[in-house]
């Protein structure tokens, strides 16, 4: 794979700062100098920081599109994916990983950001309900996804959770078969 190009080199560097230095360390110069590219070569393809965090939201999303799309045809079936996902996924090496949390360092101090992030989860979400016929279960599936996620993202992909070490009872507590289909209370007929 060859290198990046500047522009995708630009994006990387503004995500490494945020995540190792936080906003305040953010600054076009810091970010041209992490990037090795010259401010004008910044300024080519952001102009403003205001660009630069338009990129980073839109990389946000394009990545959270692709990974659905996995899921989506993932061997082992969404539901599973999803949920077992949200935590090996939580690892730097893995360019949506670093993205998310670049993103997340700016929670609370740029609204565009909280947007994204609740745009970004709100979409896992989604995609559970096209795979969980009872609305409420596939609530359910997104908000243990979206702890499992953050759960990891600060406590280290390899912690222990009963939620993944028991998937098959946690979908059948929840009325969902593996397919995603929901159970009818006490039939266990598909509806």
């Amino acid at each position: 794979m060859g290198r990046p190009s500047a522009r995708e080199q630009v994006l990387d560097a503004y995500e490494d700062l945020l995540i190792e230095k936080g906003l305040a360390a953010v600054t076009l110069d810091a970010v041209a100098a992490r990037a090795d590219v010259s401010k004008g070569g910044l300024l080519y393809h952001f102009r403003s920081k205001e660009a630069l965090l338009d990129g980073l939201l839109e990389r946000l999303l394009e990545r959270t599109r692709a990974d659905m799309e996995h899921a989506r045809r993932a061997p082992e079936g969404m539901l599973r994916y999803l949920l077992t996902s949200s935590v090996t996924d939580a690892d730097m090496t893995k360019p949506a990983h670093r993205t998310s949390v670049a993103t997340l360092r700016l929670l609370g101090s740029e609204p565009k950001a909280d947007e994204a992030l609740a745009t970004s989860f709100r979409m896992w979400t989604d995609l559970a309900h096209e795979y969980v016929d009872d609305p409420l279960s596939a609530e359910l599936v997104g908000l243990i996804s979206d702890g499992l996620y953050l759960r990891a993202t600060l406590m280290g992909r390899d912690m222990q959770t009963p939620v993944l070490d028991e998937l098959p009872d946690v979908l059948r507590r929840l009325g969902i078969d593996e397919s995603g289909a929901r159970r009818t209370r006490g039939s266990g007929e598909r509806r």
